[in-house]
Order: C-alpha cells, then structure tokens, then sequence
C-alpha cells in the first residue's frame, strides 16, 4: 500500500505550534505543581521549543533578506528603529 506523505509545516506554522507548547509548559511550571524529575523533564521539553522557534525564526529572516536582496543577501541592513509617540 502506497504511502502518503504528508508535507511538512511551514516554518510560520511550526513557530506557532512551538511557541503555544512553550507558552503552556511555562504556565505549568509556573504552577509549581510539579515533582523535580518532572520540572527538569519540562524544562528540557522547553530548550528543544526555543530552539525550534529560534530556528524557524532564523529561517524567516533568511528569506526576508533574500527577498531585499538576492544577489547579496548578507547586505540586507534592519529597519531603523521607528520614532517613538513623543518623537
């Protein structure tokens, strides 16, 4: 039988889905219901989310530079901060 693939989520989607595990695991440490083995269990579940949100995040500005400049994406410079309100 003949297998589906199924495709892979966008970076944006797997930023999400990241970030809202991690939001939640930090609610329920927060708690402080939880034994050590558990807390350190939680906490190493949460360096993999950062990681994965600082990796989709990554690959979002790497597609941003290439978009303002493909020939050169390194030379892609950040927005100037905008003004403030009291500006």
């Amino acid at each position: 039988m003949p297998r589906k693939d199924t495709p892979e989520p966008s970076p944006v989607a797997d930023f999400e889905r990241s970030l809202d595990a991690l939001e939640n695991l930090v609610e329920k440490m927060e708690q402080g219901d939880m034994s050590l083995d558990q807390s350190l269990a939680a906490y190493e579940e949460g360096v993999g989310l950062y990681r994965r949100c600082q990796t989709a995040l990554e690959e979002a500005e790497m597609r941003v530079r290439l978009l303002t400049d493909p020939q050169d994406p390194a030379s892609a410079q950040p927005y100037p901060d905008a003004p403030g309100p009291d500006a």
